[in-house]
């Protein structure tokens, strides 16, 4: 039986290599296709990550082995411009980004072995560092290439709040089942 456990920021670095392992083995294979540098960039990154404000993260645990996790924190204001958040900010706009976003929890990573798709893992994970967002306010983004990733947050009940041209490039962002401004997100045609 799974065991998913959110553990304070000081539990999750020793272990790092487990972590390394789930996000190769999720983010290396199709329709990812990341390389192996990307693992080791993530393993680098969250040694800072782990350091943002309201960080919080969740282990799922097979006995001993780590099989999946889930890291998120606070968005801060002013709204962040590195990695995706460019776009997310341009697909929702200037004020629909502050009030939407900024002071909400932001998921970053979302990981699980393909040895345990469909077991409702991922789901636990997500619900582990979403129940306490303030508010309900949580939100993440995705890629567009990843058709399985966009339905399973719908099955989730996240809204996507987004959207980008469907040619399997760009972000989408999704907000949570309990933000508050899921009810003005606009839906496509």
């Amino acid at each position: 039986m799974t065991d998913i456990r959110v553990v304070p920021y000081d539990a999750l670095l020793p272990h790092s290599a487990a972590l390394r392992s789930v996000y190769a083995d999720a983010f290396c294979a199709p329709p990812w296709n990341e390389d192996e540098e990307r693992a080791d960039a993530f393993l680098a990154r969250l040694g800072s990550d782990v350091r943002r404000p309201g960080f919080t993260a969740a282990l799922a645990f097979d006995g001993p082995d780590i099989v999946g996790f889930a890291t998120a924190w606070a968005t801060p204001t002013p709204f962040p411009v590195d990695r995706c958040h460019p776009q997310a900010a341009a697909g929702l706009g200037p004020s629909r980004t502050e009030e939407w976003l900024c002071g909400a929890r932001e998921i970053d990573e979302l990981a699980v072995r393909s040895t345990v798709h469909g077991t409702g893992i991922a789901a636990g994970l997500l619900r582990a560092v979403t129940e306490d967002a303030p508010d309900g306010r949580a939100w993440l983004l995705t890629s567009l290439k990843s058709p399985r990733a966009m339905a399973f947050y719908r099955r989730q009940g996240w809204t996507q709040a987004t959207h980008p041209s469907p040619d399997g490039h760009g972000i989408a962002v999704f907000l949570g089942p309990r933000h508050p401004a899921r009810a003005l997100a606009v839906q496509p045609l």
